[in-house]
């Protein structure tokens, strides 16, 4: 996200919690914030953190949020619980800090080409500063709410749907695996026709091959958004069976040492729950 900023020509002040990982795009020419203050030393400032407790310590513990410049336009694009969310939205406002939530969907990959599809919601003047940053991000917005946290909400979803069909596309494949059909085969002719969006293409093709590295969304990520969606199920009297399921897939994957491997290793707890094993690669 930050290479295509500096890409298209944006003025971008960096940092991060691991220095070294910052190195390559400070020399392109960003450059290097000291602190999280410095970084919100900007007339907007985009924020992309692992997780909650990541947030927490970075903008609010740290005090950086209340330390920023009334005026600021901070866009959040971070996965995060919706609970978070709402508490960030009162903040920003006592801070004079207009606020946007702007998850986003797609993996590195698809950032690296300015592919992504963001998830907007907040003020429509803020969305509306933010926009030029938005657009260097991401190949769509998709305006969903005038309250930040719904964006999350949006987000949340959007993982649970992925999550569960790389659930069920791995049942699917072992299924054919047992009765002794091609499964490279069927997933052909299903993504060829009644599923041929491109998340069963990408992850059906993941699955087959057991191509789990490298990691473009960990499996210990995927763990946490899960969690993410059963937590905002709770919170609202939402049963989310399934959600229960993936989760305990994934947790799977993870004890078998799946952890920094891409999130479609879930796929290896059904192989293994059918008798299978869960590392061999197809050829």
């Amino acid at each position: 996200m930050v290479r295509r900023l500096i890409e298209l020509g944006h003025h971008v002040r960096v940092w991060n919690r691991s220095r070294e990982a910052i190195d390559s795009i400070v020399q392109m020419g960003a450059h290097r914030a000291d602190t999280p203050q410095d970084a919100l030393s900007a007339p907007a400032a985009i924020t992309m953190l692992a997780n909650d407790e990541a947030v927490r310590s970075v903008l609010l513990e740290s005090g950086a949020l209340r330390a920023a410049s009334r005026g600021l336009v901070h866009v959040m694009t971070a996965t995060i619980s919706v609970d978070l969310a709402k508490q960030l939205e009162k903040v920003h406002t006592e801070c004079g800090v207009a606020y946007v939530a702007a998850p986003v969907l797609g993996r590195a990959d698809v950032a690296a080409q300015g592919g992504l599809h963001v998830l907007a919601a907040g003020d429509a003047s803020a969305i509306g500063c933010a926009q030029p940053l938005l657009d260097a991000i991401g190949k769509k917005t998709w305006y969903v709410s005038d309250q930040p946290h719904k964006a999350n909400v949006a987000k949340i979803a959007a993982n649970l749907l992925l999550a569960s069909a790389i659930e069920t596309m791995a049942e699917a494949i072992t299924l054919a695996e047992r009765h002794q059909l091609d499964p490279a085969r069927m997933m052909a002719a299903l993504t060829g026709s009644l599923f041929s969006a491109p998340v069963y293409r990408t992850y059906g093709e993941l699955i087959l091959n057991r191509t789990f590295e490298p990691a473009l969304f960990k499996a210990s990520l995927g763990l946490k958004d899960v969690n993410l969606a059963v937590s905002a199920g709770e919170s609202a009297g939402v049963p989310l069976p399934i959600a229960g399921l993936v989760h305990d897939s994934l947790l799977d994957a993870i004890a078998h040492g799946h952890g920094e491997s891409d999130w479609a290793a879930l796929a290896t707890a059904s192989a293994r729950r059918a008798g299978l094993g869960g590392n061999t690669r197809r050829h």
